[in-house]
């Protein structure tokens, strides 16, 4: 794991419309490009699930690499956002709300994600200008 050591990598559903929006999200706050973005189902997804034990067929959750620290679900979404900083990081706050009410919510979009918000068939390609962000 050593090529992704010094990166904040976001890891999301590629098929995924809500999070393509929140990738998009994500891409248009990150002025000063701390973020590098891969799908759960790219090779240097699966590469990184495999390393930390997690499924690589569940693609469920966010998952947020930054140095050596793997978070999830909620704490991923609060992590980034404090990571991207600015005037979503007041979000951060939301750390305070226990794990099991936080991920509660999350699990119950995460499974409705599709049907509220529809799916793609292929994963996201960047653009040119922005492959830079993508692994």
């Amino acid at each position: 794991m050593e090529k992704y050591a010094n990166k904040n990598i976001v890891l999301f559903d590629g098929v995924c419309n809500l999070c393509n929006g929140a990738v998009n999200f994500l891409i248009d706050y990150d002025k000063n490009n701390h973020l590098y973005f891969t799908s759960l189902q790219s090779e240097a997804g699966q590469e990184i699930l495999q390393h930390y034990g997690l499924n690589t067929t569940d693609f469920d959750t966010f998952v947020f690499l930054s140095g050596e620290k793997l978070f999830t679900r909620s704490t991923a979404a609060l992590e980034i956002v404090k990571t991207v900083g600015g005037f979503w990081s007041f979000l951060y706050i939301f750390r305070f709300v226990p794990t099991f009410i936080r991920d509660g919510v999350y699990n119950l979009v995460a499974k409705n994600r599709y049907k509220l918000f529809g799916k793609r068939d292929a994963c996201r390609m960047p653009t040119p200008e922005l492959k830079a962000k993508f692994l």
